[in-house]
């Protein structure tokens, strides 16, 4: 099933929506973590068309994209890199006419990888804000709302620059409710936000500011006299989709899938007890669904750290531990939860799987599942137990992947 998610967001889609070949040049720009073997497609696709570019991916996600330079930078947190990236895709967009077409490819992991600081603020400043809110336990439209007002190119700031030339987006989401504007902090994607939002996140989750920082977001909103834009967005793969492929796969061994939804969001710790209650509801009372069945979801948790967080993990090895000490070894049940792009965090792992036998191995090894999950340390059990699911980068990203197997 994991498989067949992964399968279904292929980057090489983007073939099958691209337009008629431009009068004039073709500039390719892109960021994420399947931007560089999308952008690979379109090179293959159009290989008489006056095509040149750029396109940022994370570490160890790149492939050859003939005419279409692939800078690799770093995820979660922005680099030197993410920064040269953000100035090179500026570059590419800058004096194009009206007969020439931009292609944007974006897709998770963009925000950190294509970065341009607006006004006076340095990546350091930028690497500080990242850092801050992935520990802080906001959404990712939280974190995209305040990084787009703190860039020279997020928020449809790279089509601006692109004006006059057509500008065409080509995305596969991660996020929940598919919103293009979230994605990758929507680059080419009319914001509706506004600086007094990100102020207003920053204040919620009480996100300490240097003296620069604070002097930038109590400014102005830097989109006032921005100049009109527009772009056409296609959307190449869903969380929603690799579901329904997935789902296909339990229909053909036999089980009845349930989908619970693909936008789930919050502490992964809690929606594991949450699943795993609704795992017991299936095995003992056959409610809501006869076994044997496949209970689906999608979305992003989250996880809040806090000053005694001394494990390594991601929130779908922290979701998976969470949900097998719900489960306490119930028989005949089984679960997988992965990150698509084979990355959960800044792990070497995709996510875990789950059996009867999981806390019982764990005690054999002298593990405890709650104090692992108290210090955050879910990578560590799995990685004793051998449980990990270890694919390597996949080179696409529909978020996160979770199925619950009741025999």
């Amino acid at each position: 099933m994991f498989r067949a998610a992964v399968a279904s967001a292929d980057p090489a889609k983007v073939v099958g929506f691209l337009p008629g070949k431009p009068k004039g040049r073709c500039i390719v720009v892109g960021a994420g973590k399947a931007s560089a073997a999308m952008a690979a497609a379109v090179d293959a696709a159009w290989p008489d068309v006056e095509l040149s570019g750029v396109a940022v991916t994370r570490y160890g996600h790149a492939v050859p994209a003939g005419r279409i330079e692939i800078i690799e930078a770093s995820h979660p947190v922005p680099d030197a890199m993410s920064v040269e990236a953000g100035r090179r895709a500026l570059s590419a967009v800058q004096t194009l006419g009206a007969e020439d077409l931009v292609i944007a490819l974006f897709s998770g992991g963009g925000s950190s990888l294509l970065v341009a600081p607006a006004g006076d603020l340095t990546l350091e400043d930028k690497q500080e804000v990242n850092r801050r809110l992935l520990a802080s336990g906001a959404s990712i439209s939280e974190m995209n709302t305040v990084r787009k007002h703190l860039s020279r190119v997020k928020g449809g700031k790279l089509a601006r620059a692109a004006h006059p030339a057509r500008v065409m987006t080509f995305v596969i989401s991660d996020v929940p409710g598919d919103d293009p504007a979230i994605i990758a902090s929507g680059p080419t994607i009319s914001d509706n936000t506004t600086l007094a939002d990100a102020r207003e996140i920053l204040g919620r989750y009480s996100i300490p500011l240097s003296p620069r920082l604070r002097t930038f977001v109590n400014g102005k909103d830097q989109l006032a006299e921005a100049t009109p834009f527009s772009s056409e967005v296609h959307m190449i793969a869903t969380p929603l989709m690799a579901l329904d492929a997935a789902a296909e796969i339990a229909r053909q061994a036999g089980f009845i899938p349930l989908l619970l939804g693909d936008a789930l969001e919050g502490e992964a710790r809690e929606m594991g007890k949450v699943l795993g209650g609704i795992a017991a509801s299936v095995r003992n009372k056959g409610a809501p669904v006869q076994p044997p069945a496949v209970l689906l979801s999608g979305g992003e948790g989250t996880v809040t750290l806090h000053s005694k967080s001394d494990g390594r993990g991601g929130r779908n090895t922290e979701f998976s531990l969470a949900l097998g000490a719900a489960l306490q070894g119930m028989p005949n049940t089984y679960a997988i939860a992965a990150d698509t792009d084979g990355i959960d965090g800044v792990e070497d792992a995709a996510g875990a799987v789950i059996t009867p036998s999981t806390l019982s191995r764990g005690m054999s090894a002298g593990l405890d599942a709650h104090d692992a999950l108290a210090r955050h340390d879910s990578y560590t059990y799995f990685k004793t137990i051998g449980d990990l699911l270890v694919t390597g980068p996949t080179l696409t990203n529909v978020n996160d992947f979770r199925a619950i197997v009741i025999v």
